[in-house]
């Protein structure tokens, strides 16, 4: 009878083991299950922040597929690639020959950004490093390129906006099918060798002095040309006043001169008859 007894308690013990084995298997093979859909959830959701855009790569493949800012629900096979589309600024100093062979020294901001539409595209033929690997060697090339064309001289004083000009029609030309659209070209600085420096800046001193000359002169000639025309006025003016001034003109105004004379108060010695005019002739004693 004890040993029935000991029999089942064995029995009941095992049962209750091999229930508790199977209830903690099927709760770890749930909560794996459970991680296994939040991993894969979160795999399948795509983040795309601002000013950027997202190229999808499935084991290593290009998809062709670009996402646009924001989150997106994706396949979890498939990676996410940010690619960013703002404007983006490469400065370059670069020392370059000039038409006639002098060395100078340019200072060059390009600012481009990336063309959505070409972003996959881009991505797969050149890579994420696409403005170490394509933009700033052609950046190079183009100034190189362009600066040859001039000489010294002309790259120093007026020529500059067509150099930059020529050097975004050049770039166009090799990035712009790539996806890498121009915005702008700015020539910060050019630096010319001392000397060939020295002798430009004198000779557009000569040329400010040569045009600050002819002024002057210019100004000399206006202004003999208004005293010789005041000359001519006054000239005029005395030849019509002595058309009217006739000697019983003079006369009669000497005699209004006499008799006001006549009838001032003030002590007067006076000379009647002039040989010449026949006016009197008045002294003032002391």
């Amino acid at each position: 009878m004890a040993e029935s007894r000991g029999g089942s308690a064995g029995d009941a013990r095992d049962l209750f083991r091999a229930r508790g084995s199977g209830l903690l298997s099927g709760t770890l093979g749930a909560l794996a299950i459970l991680v296994l859909i939040v991993v894969l959830g979160l795999t399948s959701i795509a983040y795309v922040p601002a000013g950027h855009v997202g190229v999808l790569t499935l084991f290593g493949r290009v998809t062709g597929e670009v996402l646009s800012e924001g989150t997106h629900v994706i396949s979890p096979a498939k990676t996410n690639n940010l690619l960013l589309i703002r404007t983006q600024e490469i400065k370059e100093t670069a020392s370059v020959p000039s038409e006639e062979g002098l060395i100078i020294t340019l200072d060059t901001s390009l600012l481009f950004r990336l063309d959505a539409q070409k972003a996959a595209d881009l991505y797969q033929k050149v890579g994420p490093r696409y403005a170490d690997v394509v933009i700033e060697p052609n950046l190079r090339s183009a100034i190189r390129a362009s600066t040859a064309a001039h000489n010294a001289n002309a790259l120093y004083t007026g020529a500059r906006e067509e150099v930059a000009q020529q050097i975004r029609k050049e770039l166009e030309g090799q990035l712009g099918p790539r996806g890498v659209i121009i915005e702008s070209i700015l020539l910060r600085d050019i630096q010319l060798p001392a000397m060939l420096k020295s002798s430009i800046e004198a000779k557009q001193q000569a040329e400010q002095d040569a045009l600050r000359m002819t002024f002057v002169l210019q100004k000399e000639k206006q202004e003999a040309e208004r005293k010789r025309i005041e000359a001519q006025g006054i000239a005029d003016f005395q030849r019509i006043v002595a058309q009217g001034i006739s000697p019983q003109l003079l006369e009669w105004k000497g005699i209004e001169a006499t008799e006001k004379l006549a009838q001032s108060t003030n002590a007067k010695v006076i000379m009647i008859g002039s040989p010449r005019t026949g006016l009197p002739l008045i002294f003032e004693p002391k």
